[in-house]
């Protein structure tokens, strides 16, 4: 929601986060489990519903043509960058949350 907001108030957006390019998602996501290691699961799982609606209510209040019609970021559209940094990494934290399962035997 940060680079929305940045962008709809006509400031440059620093993807995909401040201080970090495009090669260093592994860094991010380190940043990322160091920032949240210490909230508990409640408040995860209410920050993670709270902002899965905005995302929802921000791809309702756009058109087609705004999501999926014409460059929003270098040559990619809007629907493809919330793409990118929603559906994308989550599928990609199951997948290896299933991995790490079937190593452990789990499943």
């Amino acid at each position: 929601m940060k680079w929305n907001d940045r962008k709809s108030k006509g400031f440059e957006v620093d993807f995909p986060e401040t201080g970090f390019k495009w090669n260093e998602l592994g860094l991010l996501a380190k940043k990322f489990y160091s920032d949240y290691e210490k909230v508990d699961f409640k408040t995860l799982t209410e920050k993670l519903d709270k902002t899965t609606n905005e995302i929802l209510q921000l791809i309702e209040s756009k058109t087609n043509v705004e999501l999926y019609e014409m460059a929003w970021y270098d040559k990619w559209t809007f629907g493809k960058m919330i793409q990118l940094n929603t559906s994308s990494p989550l599928k990609n934290a199951k997948d290896r949350i299933q991995k790490w399962k079937k190593t452990k035997q789990l499943n």
